[in-house]
């Protein structure tokens, strides 16, 4: 489920990028450019990090049956005095 959710927003930073680098001047003088390098970069470590957490996310190991010998039982204990 994780995975998923990382690779959907991998996809939706990538469809930001798509559309908001062409509207950015990060050349320009004063905030305008402050703020396009800003976004870029923010942008980018958007996408590195859920890059980074879907790549290296541990596997689920399977569920193995566990046979009733390597199982230790509770057993009650009863003190009578």
């Amino acid at each position: 489920m994780n995975k998923n959710r990382y690779l959907l927003c991998i996809l939706l930073c990538g469809v930001l990028l798509y559309y908001g680098v062409p509207r950015l001047s990060p050349f320009s003088d004063g905030p305008e450019g402050i703020f396009s390098i800003a976004w870029v970069v923010f942008a980018l470590m958007v996408v590195a990090g859920n890059l980074t957490a879907l790549l290296y996310t541990p596997k689920k190991t399977k569920a193995t049956k566990r046979s009733y010998n390597k199982v230790q039982k509770k057993k009650k204990i009863y003190n009578y005095q």
